[in-house]
């Protein structure tokens, strides 16, 4: 079994349990915390540049883990092919919540081997971050000539991401 498809589990209605505890794990609400996809912060070349470019949440959003590094990857292996060492791309949001699912059997006797809704907590299964309208989630520094090529990368990004997302550029200082 795959997946569950982003659509069950981007609003923000629900309780976010991010509680984990290596110091006291008795306290933990999250007993075993799932993997995590994405690992790489910061890509490209530490130099002055000139535009700051940022990836902007439109709506209030919770994407998962796996999300983002595909938006990432989508957007720093164009970069990398177009203007290497020409940018720097940092990722500011960090998957924190811990999504729990209740996994139910699907077909012939199942009945027989699930309880249904009695304690139905769940087992985490994945992480989210939890993004607010207007906060920021990606910025590319550059020079001022690549500006077209960072927005057809934030393009790439964007069609990995669910909601609504803005570019906003601003001088680097």
């Amino acid at each position: 079994m795959g997946l569950r498809p982003a659509r069950t589990c981007r609003d923000l209605g629900k309780v976010p349990w991010a509680r984990y505890s290596k110091k006291k794990p008795r306290k933990s609400f999250v007993k075993a915390m799932p993997h995590l996809s994405l690992n790489v912060y910061l890509m490209g070349a530490k130099a002055p540049y000139d535009v700051q470019m940022a990836l902007v949440a439109g709506q209030d959003i919770q994407l998962r883990d796996n999300a983002l590094e595909s938006a990432r990857q989508a957007a720093n292996k164009y970069l990398e092919k177009v203007m290497l060492n020409q940018y720097l791309f940092k990722i500011l949001v960090y998957p924190h919540n811990v999504i729990r699912e209740n996994k139910m059997i699907a077909g012939a006797g199942a009945d027989r081997l699930q309880k249904g809704m009695r304690k139905s907590f769940g087992r985490s299964t994945d992480r989210a971050a939890r993004i607010q309208k207007g906060q920021v989630m990606f910025t590319i520094k550059t020079k001022k000539s690549n500006m077209p090529q960072i927005i057809e990368a934030y393009r790439r990004a964007k069609s990995k991401l669910s909601g609504n997302w803005k570019i906003i550029t601003t001088a680097c200082t």
